[in-house]
Formats: C-alpha cells, structure tokens, sequence
C-alpha cells in the first residue's frame, strides 16, 4: 500500500508536534514536512509533493485562506484539509471555495483524524459534522450568493439539475446512481461534466453551489 503524504501547516510548533505524532502512528501515513505560515506551506508542497495538506487557517503571515488558494492552484495539486479551533470559523467557507476539500476541528479524537484523512485522501469530502449544518446555511442564505449561484446553474439541463442536487444532499457516484435510476458510469460522466460547466474544482464546491442555489431535496424525502 502506497503510503498518504501529509503536510502539516500551524504556527503553533506544539499543534504541529501532536498531529505528526498522532499521524506517524498510522501505518498508511508518513508525514512529509511541516510548516509554520502560509509561504512555507506554499513552498514545502512543491517541494515535498504531499498527497494531503492539513492547513491551518489562521496564521502570521500569509494565512491559510491564501495558503489554500496557491496550494491548489499548483499543475498537480495536493488535497486540502482546513483545520480550525471553532466550529463557526467564517474562513472555512472561503476555504471551501479557494478549493479545500474539507474542514476539521482540531479537538477531532486521534483515530477519528486518521480515519478521516483516509477518506479525504480517496477524494471524498469531509467536514466536521458539529458544524456541518451552521456551514450550509451560512452559505445559503446571503443574498449575493445566492443570486450568483442561481445565475451559475441556470442553463443546467433538468438531468444535470438532478446530479448537482443529489452532490449537494452529500451523495456518493453510486448513490446517485440509485436515486435517478442511472449507471454509475454514466453519473460519473455528468460529474465531470458539471465540475467543467460550473467551474467547480470538486465536489466541495459543487455541492456548496448546489446548497447556495437552493438546490436540494426536503429532508422528509
């Protein structure tokens, strides 16, 4: 088994210390470097070539906001992990949007990170379930949001309509697949598709433009 490259970016040395102990406990994890601002982390990417970035967001410096942005515009770019101390951080959206692909509170419980780093190494979305809901409607409801992202997806065809829906209701390929009675093969066609359409850069930001527009089904469906 290939190993999960792990950055880890805080400019606490001591947050650094614990997180690069709790991951070199994993077998499947080596931790690459680490880096105490954004500029580093910037530079450490290119130079150590990690598969995942786990990010602070605030930093001295060049925070982890713009961190993120450099990071992910790199030709082969890692994945991002935001880390954050609260649940409410209002970065976090904007880090979503700049193209991380997921959120962590730092209090995650050690087995609970590993496994979750895991996840998010297979290209799967993760964010801390405390805040999950609070993010989703902090991102919905401003107005100017909202407009755009209604603007955005307004030439979808109802079929593309009905997978962007289904990735803002956190659905995987397959269980997309079920719900609109499609091959998985052929959702995976409509994902990529709509990622190039929307200029979405992955299922994150898809799923927030989804959230934005309003589009997604009724929790008693």
């Amino acid at each position: 088994m290939t190993p999960i490259r792990v950055l880890i970016v805080d400019d606490e040395p001591l947050v650094c210390r614990h997180l690069g102990t709790i991951l070199s406990a994993a077998p499947d994890i080596v931790v690459v470097g680490t880096a105490s601002d954004g500029a580093e982390a910037a530079e450490a990417a290119v130079r150590e070539k990690p598969d995942l970035v786990l990010m602070d967001l605030r930093m001295p410096g060049v925070d982890g906001l713009a961190a993120t942005a450099r990071i992910r515009a790199l030709a082969q770019p890692p994945i991002v992990l935001v880390l954050t101390t609260f649940d409410a951080d209002g970065y976090v959206i904007r880090a979503l949007q700049a193209g991380a692909a997921g959120y962590l509170v730092k209090s995650t419980p050690p087995a609970d990170l590993i496994d979750l780093i895991r996840v998010a190494a297979q290209g799967h979305t993760v964010l801390s379930p405390v805040a999950k809901d609070g993010l989703v409607a902090a991102s919905a409801t401003a107005h100017a949001e909202r407009v755009a992202a209604l603007a955005r997806v307004a030439d979808l065809t109802e079929r593309e309509r009905d997978v962007l829906t289904a990735i803002g209701d956190g659905l995987s390929n397959a269980e997309i697949a079920r719900r609109l009675f499609l091959s998985e093969t052929t959702v995976k066609g409509y994902v990529s598709h709509l990622f190039e359409k929307l200029g979405c850069a992955n299922r994150t930001q898809a799923g927030l433009l989804a959230q934005s527009a309003g589009l997604t089904t009724p929790a008693d469906q």
